[in-house]
């Protein structure tokens, strides 16, 4: 009965390490994802065609209020303020973490990358947005940054084999990804509303659109409806909702159901993602990475290594 109660507790205690692991790479991601946004802004600006409308000076006007006007030098500057220093902070650690990766010859796999995203799905919390506001391309970028960083930070630490093998007898629960929908949603106060916004999604309204006109949730709304990747059985939302989507396929949209609370909802799913389970050999270097990083400071980041890769940039000192 001891020794039960002893694997319990070192089953909790993995599992709590593993969300923390986790944990740690969310304000990352997040950031990751707001810069992205400055990006393709500034992307956008560089490519802004000549307009016809030009000040004395040659600048090119690109919005009016009134008598005021606003320049693309204006747009520059505000747009380097608010994005340039961060976004550069990331093209350089993006840059640093490749150099790494070539001088210690360290591979990220597109297995192992599917495996770090399908965990982040399987523990995703609905309050978190990250894969929401990220490409999958570009999920897919910033996962593979990530995993570089950590095999650099990891490469001199040694983990006993046994270590490995009872963490994940211990842990085979987060190994089994349970089927994930990626789903959005539209809620509205009464069935007639509910009736009202499947009949303009029948007459060909985008979902997304709608979604941001007439939905309730204004954390959804403003991301098109989109509430990320949920499963059947998934206890952190209106168990309504994975109810709804359980017999939809991708691209399919519900009936009106009603909620919980009484307002009624109407869900998407645009992607499904199947159930699998990993065995050993394939998580193996996963957790071997897990637990190594539970052995260093917490504080460790890209920057560490500019000094090892001659990085300088505009900002000067860090």
């Amino acid at each position: 009965m001891k020794s039960k109660h002893n694997n319990n507790s070192n089953q909790i205690t993995n599992q709590t390490q593993l969300s923390k692991r986790r944990l740690k790479t969310k304000p990352t991601l997040t950031l990751l994802a707001i810069l992205f946004a400055g990006n393709v802004l500034w992307f956008i600006l560089w490519l802004w065609p000549d307009g016809e409308q030009k000040q004395d000076g040659g600048d090119e006007i690109v919005a009016a209020i009134d008598k005021k006007k606003i320049t693309r030098q204006d747009w520059m500057a505000a747009m380097e303020n608010r994005y340039g220093k961060e976004t550069l902070q990331t093209l350089v650690n993006e840059t640093v973490m490749e150099k790494a990766a070539e001088k210690y010859d360290i591979k990220v796999t597109n297995e192992e990358i599917d495996l770090e995203i399908a965990l982040m799905r399987s523990a995703q919390d609905n309050t978190d947005t990250t894969i929401q506001e990220l490409t999958d391309e570009e999920l897919r970028k910033k996962v593979r940054s990530q995993l570089i960083l950590e095999k650099v930070l990891t490469k001199d630490v040694v983990i006993d084999a046994k270590q490995v093998a009872d963490y994940y007898e211990d842990n085979q629960s987060l190994y089994n990804i349970p089927t994930t929908y990626r789903t959005s949603i539209i809620i509205v106060e009464s069935e007639k509303d509910a009736k009202s916004v499947k009949s303009e999604l029948e007459d060909g309204s985008d979902f997304s659109v709608l979604a941001r006109e007439r939905s309730l949730d204004t954390t959804s709304a403003s991301l098109g409806g989109d509430i990320g990747f949920i499963t059947k059985a998934q206890k952190n939302i209106d168990t309504s909702i994975p109810h709804a989507v359980q017999d939809l396929s991708a691209d399919e949209i519900s009936e009106p159901f009603v909620m919980n609370d009484g307002r009624y909802g109407i869900v998407y799913v645009k992607e499904v993602n199947d159930g699998k389970s990993f065995t050993y050999e394939e998580v193996k270097g996963q957790i071997e990475r897990v637990l190594s990083l539970e052995q260093l400071p917490t504080s460790i980041t890209p920057e560490a290594f500019w000094k090892e890769f001659d990085a300088t940039w505009f900002y000067g000192e860090l």
